[in-house]
């Protein structure tokens, strides 16, 4: 039989990887390795290796030391052939079977020979692909079973464990590990970490425990005691990594899980990536029945003989989350990542995989763990080209051989190739390249080859990655690239949002809980992001979006919802964005969102949406007055939260949002009011009488904002010695009775929040007098005691609700009659402008954001228009409630209002309190100047200076001071 090079000493059969990188760096080696040949009588061998060490040593530190430190070793691994020094170093790890403080250090010392013997077999033309990646996880599976069986005689020398050491079920019946990913499929990389899934079965673990040990406890010191020894760093080095992470919700289940629980988790909220991970899974250590029968009941997970077109969509996903160009443009070698990056080893492996999870569920051939064996079924199979399927092979082949070249310059877990020429050439002269530029082309071809033909994988439908980059969610840890992306997007917390977002895809909250919740994230997790990227604040719109998201009860209409309505979803991320008062509604109370589901959301605001009719049925339908004051609670959140939607997004001006709520007010009311009276007749009895609720002030006009309070007034009528049936209460009693149960129904916080902050100061005398007021006390107040500020009150009184028609009419008629009523020897101008003075003096604005108070503000306007109605009052002119038809000879107040107005109205839909537009995104700043009619922000603080400084001298015209402060009454007598 012809020798081969696995059959002869390595000495003999190694060829030099490339040019010498470093030559002086080689020659240094040579000096020390020299003369240690020389004395112990190995020259002859180290002149025949000698060019191929050369090589490695002008490229790798970290090869380079590792001969330097162990020339004996070097010596036996020349000496030998690389098959049997392999089996040597597997065998002395298996014969290793101590407590953990005895094998730490031998462990390291193996672990070294081993990758010492793999880097010279793999750069020297030795091993291929499959037998470097198998060498590398052989040994993984030796040391995990040699780490298992030093703790588990740790736990037995301390009494915890009492199987014996030779059990057959394992050295811990019960527990097991999968190795997973490339450990798990005989690809382990060059320095990788190795991904274990640790399980026990309760049963057969706690017969091999001492009594009262806790079998949770237990394994988890198992688990991180195997972690431990393998992954921590001495002063020989380490052996691996190890990632336990690849376990069901690993933010929130312990390190070793039961096997029941870990079951239960796949069949009810497992991934498709958990599905693809498991494709790779294979028992490495521990009690091998045990692994065996879990495996077993995992194969219905893994391979689903059905799928439906939504579970197929979502296996889809996992490729479309990566971004593809099919001209391979923007690819560069500096800095690529051979793995993770365009064009990399993973677009590879999920071509095959993706393709594995919907196939081999009914064609078992296709289930390979292996990447080139699954891309050869595939073929096989005739599901992709054979052509492809061997371009695709070769590729792979190729980026694994520079992977693991990048790892040996410094026995990094890295998989980028260096931005450095100098540290990409070493790379590059360990590939064979002595060109570096040639080098660096063929490398971006390679990756731009691979980036075209993954695009073709499942082409057309919708795309899942983003115009920024990849967005990939799957696994257990961020995917660099995705950072990337999210940091383009304009994230400054990407790792926090990325980490957010797979706990979602893990069914960690209710909206992704149901697979078809997950399925629906999938699609909707790029749309989110990117919209959320045009708000100009994607960090805060994404942190209130998802106080949102994780409050919703359920997902799924939602989500589908967004999905077949993106510019709804624009807009309630806009609302996410900058308008904090309607996100923290959203946040406290995701049913507000309840009303996007109803196809009325959209409507126009002035359209007859059927809202009080719907309030009066369901209010009618609660068992209680609590109950109907919930049922208007949770209609007005839905209401308000629609009519702030329109006014942010521009679908409603101004005066349109201030009617709406208005209306939403006054359907309260009509709802509450009865139900108050109800109540105060359930309380004192039945009353002979009439009562009226008058809105004042905003309401009363109808030129509400989101933060609008309510001043209300209650006027009443009965005859002069009625009393209540049950109470003998006094008609002033049971009034007082009837709107103090009216406040509480419009003010007081249920479980379903509150509805308004009620006034009722603005009754004939204030506060001093009966909170509910006798209409003949305030027909006889406004004829004699009433001063100007207060009938400039009543030209925006309306009755919204009273008990009895007739007596809403009286009301009303009273009000006019108030207003029309002649005040002989009254200055009214001069009155309204000593007022005006007084509040510039004691009510000084806050910035130059105080639309109110500010010279030129709301304020001037709203006085100037009042100081027209009562005018038209005394003239006997038509009355309006509307400010601005009552300035209609004043188009410059008038112009003033309705600017401020709508900046009004979006500031109090978009915050709570005060606010400093300045302090704001800039997406914000520039829908308050679309608002008023402005370029940019900057034009809109121009206009309003100039369009306040013209409202100020406008107001001091339609006022007129008069000679001496003042001027005649127009609705004099005289």
């Amino acid at each position: 039989m012809p020798e081969t090079k696995t059959s002869v000493p390595l000495a003999h059969s190694l060829v030099p990887a490339g040019p010498v990188a470093d030559p002086a760096a080689a020659e240094r080696l040579h000096e020390t390795l020299f003369e240690a040949a020389a004395s112990e009588g190995w020259a002859d061998t180290l002149d025949a290796a000698w060019p191929a060490l050369a090589s490695v040593a002008g490229a790798s530190p970290y090869l380079a030391g590792l001969m330097r430190r162990r020339p004996a070793h070097l010596r036996r691994l020349l000496e030998t052939n690389p098959t049997s020094g392999l089996i040597r170093i597997l065998a002395d790890t298996d014969a290793l079977n101590a407590e953990p403080d005895e094998v730490r250090a031998p462990l390291r010392v193996l672990k070294a020979d081993l990758h010492l013997l793999t880097a010279l077999a793999d750069l020297g033309g030795v091993w291929d692909l499959d037998q470097v990646t198998g060498a590398l996880s052989g040994f993984a599976d030796a040391v995990c079973r040699a780490a298992l069986r030093a703790v588990a005689a740790e736990q037995r020398a301390r009494g915890r464990l009492v199987s014996p050491p030779d059990d057959p079920r394992g050295p811990v019946p019960g527990l097991f590990g999968l190795a997973m990913g490339k450990h798990g499929a005989h690809e382990l990389n060059y320095s990788s970490d190795i991904d274990i899934s640790l399980f026990f079965e309760p049963r057969l673990m706690g017969l091999a425990l001492r009594e009262g040990e806790e079998m949770q406890d237990f394994a988890n010191r198992v688990g991180k005691g195997i972690a431990g020894l393998l992954s921590e760093r001495t002063a020989d080095g380490y052996v691996f990594r190890v990632d336990l992470r690849l376990r069901p919700d690993p933010s929130s289940t312990p390190p070793v899980v039961a096997a029941p629980m870990a079951l239960a988790y796949y069949e009810s909220v497992g991934q498709n990536w958990e599905r693809a991970a498991f494709i790779k899974a294979r028992p490495v250590l521990g009690d091998p029945r045990a692994a065996a029968r879990f495996v077993k009941a995992l194969r219905p997970f893994v391979w689903r003989r059905s799928l439906d077109y939504a579970a197929v969509l979502d296996i889809q996903s996992i490729k479309k989350q990566i971004h593809v160009h099919k001209t391979g443009e923007g690819l560069q070698a500096a800095g690529a990542n051979l793995k993770l990056g365009r064009g990399g080893i993973r677009e590879i492996e999920f071509y095959a995989q993706t393709q594995q999870l919907i196939l081999a569920g009914r064609d078992p051939d296709l289930r390979a763990p292996r990447t080139l064996a699954a891309l050869t079924a595939l073929a096989e199979a005739d599901h992709i080209q054979t052509a492809v399927a061997e371009e695709m092979s070769a590729a792979y082949v190729e980026l694994r051989g520079l992977e693991h070249r990048v790892q040996m310059l410094d026995d990094e877990q890295t998989h980028r190739l260096p931005e450095s020429p100098q540290a990409r050439a070493a790379v590059a002269a360990l590939a064979g390249w002595a060109d570096l530029a040639a080098f660096d082309a063929h490398v971006e071809a390679l990756l731009g080859r691979v980036n075209a033909r993954y695009g073709e994988l499942f082409e057309g439908g919708e795309d899942l990655d983003s115009s920024y980059g990849s967005l990939v969610f799957t696994g257990v840890e961020n995917d660099p690239e995705t950072l990337l992306t999210l940091g383009r997007m304009g994230f400054s917390e990407a790792a926090s949002v990325a980490d957010t977002i797979r706990s979602w895809h893990h069914g960690r909250i209710p909206a992704t809980r149901t697979e078809r919740g997950r399925e629906l994230f999938t699609r909707l997790a790029p749309r989110l992001l990117e919209a959320l990227a045009r708000t100009g604040a994607p960090d805060e719109a994404f942190r209130r979006f998802a106080v949102f998201f994780s409050g919703l009860a359920a997902g799924v209409q939602v989500q589908a919802l967004f999905l077949n309505q993106p510019k709804l979803f624009e807009m309630v991320l806009g609302v996410m964005a900058f308008a904090p008062r309607l996100a923290r509604t959203l946040g406290r109370q995701p049913a507000a969102l309840d009303g996007i589901l109803d196809a009325r959301f959209l409507a126009d605001l002035s359209d007859d949406t059927g809202l009080g009719e719907q309030m009066l049925r369901e209010a009618g339908e609660a068992e209680d007055f609590e109950g109907a004051m919930n049922a208007v609670r949770r209609l007005h959140r839905e209401q308000m939260f629609r009519i702030g939607l329109h006014a942010m997004t521009g679908r409603a001006g101004a005066e349109a949002a201030g009617r709406a709520y208005a209306d939403l007010a006054d359907a309260a009311m009509r709802i509450l009011a009865p139900a108050a009276l109800v109540e105060a007749e359930r309380l004192g009895g039945a009353f002979p009488g009439a009562v009226a609720v008058v809105a004042l002030g905003k309401a009363g006009s109808r030129e509400m904002t989101a933060g609008s309070d309510l001043d209300l007034m209650t006027l009443y009528d009965a005859p002069p010695e009625a009393v209540s049936e049950a109470k003998g209460w006094t008609a002033d009693v049971f009034y007082a009775r009837f709107t103090q149960r009216l406040i509480a129904a419009l003010s007081a916080h249920t479980a379903e929040g509150g509805l308004y902050e009620v006034d009722m100061r603005l009754r004939p005398t204030g506060s001093k007098g009966p909170v509910s007021v006798r209409l003949s006390a305030f027909d006889d107040y406004y004829a004699a005691e009433a001063e100007t500020w207060e009938f400039m009150v009543l030209t925006r009184a309306r009755v919204v609700w009273a008990s009895d028609p007739a007596f809403a009419e009286r009301v009303s008629a009273g009000i006019e009659a108030a207003l029309r009523r002649p005040r002989p020897g009254v200055n009214v101008a001069a009155d309204v402008r000593r007022m005006r003075a007084l509040m510039d003096r004691e009510r000084r604005p806050h910035g130059f954001w105080d639309l109110k108070l500010s010279p030129g503000g709301q304020v001037d306007a709203e006085f100037a228009a009042q100081y027209r109605q009562l005018q038209a009052a005394a003239a006997g002119e038509p009355l309006t409630l509307s400010t601005l038809q009552a300035l209609g000879q004043d188009p410059i107040l008038a112009e003033a209002w309705r600017i401020q107005q709508r900046l009004a109205q979006l500031l109090a839909a978009a915050f709570e309190g005060r606010v400093d537009p300045e302090a704001e995104p800039a997406v914000f700043q520039q829908r308050l100047a679309e608002a008023a009619g402005a370029p940019d922000f900057e034009g809109l603080k121009t206009r309003l200076t100039d369009l306040r400084a013209q409202a100020r001298r406008a107001f001091e015209q339609a006022v007129p001071a008069g000679r001496d402060g003042e001027s005649p009454d127009p609705r004099s007598t005289s």
